[in-house]
């Protein structure tokens, strides 16, 4: 088996879950990252359900890509597929992605379904808030997840402007 690539946008980034020998800076081009999945499990309910990211048609999503042993390929599609398919919510794609250096691979990426009841469309940066501030699951609340993404991109030196703008939304709701 071959080494091969993986793409994170966001949990992935800050809790890989799996064993990888080495992770770059990538760019994923065509797509772009999207609080645009309703989490019935992690960050939310089937009552209550919170948001998570999920990539998007258009644009680009700065990130991260893991290389992963060929040896370790088929425990690690599994754990994928058990961690990010739990609802069918995303589209198991390879997609070619920049590394950082200029050097171009293959790397699994979850896009979302758009099709798939789970996806929200185009919520405005308040209305994805007061679901963010409210929302808890199996993993936490949800407001958690997407400051641990925020401080993780400024970490790597991105920026979301548009997460970056819930956030400040979330935070309002809070201070009160």
């Amino acid at each position: 088996m071959k080494d091969f690539w993986v793409f994170g946008y966001g949990s992935l980034m800050w809790r890989p879950g799996f064993d990888f020998i080495e992770s770059k800076r990538a760019r994923l081009h065509g797509f772009h990252r999207n609080l645009c999945i309703y989490s019935h499990v992690y960050r939310g309910t089937a009552e209550n359900p919170g948001l998570v990211l999920g990539l998007d048609e258009g644009g680009f999503c700065d990130g991260l890509a893991f290389k992963v042993a060929g040896n370790e390929s088929q425990k690690v599609v599994d754990y994928l597929r058990e961690r990010e398919q739990v609802n069918n919510v995303y589209l198991e794609k390879n997609q070619t992605v920049e590394l950082e250096g200029g050097l171009i691979a293959e790397a699994i990426v979850y896009v979302a379904d758009c099709n798939h009841a789970q996806y929200a469309r185009a919520l405005s940066a308040e209305k994805a808030a007061g679901i963010v501030a409210s929302a808890s699951g199996n993993a936490g609340p949800n407001h958690e997840y997407v400051k641990a993404t925020l401080e993780h991109l400024q970490q790597m030196g991105v920026r979301d402007e548009e997460l970056e703008r819930v956030w400040h939304y979330v935070c309002l709701r809070q201070s009160k």
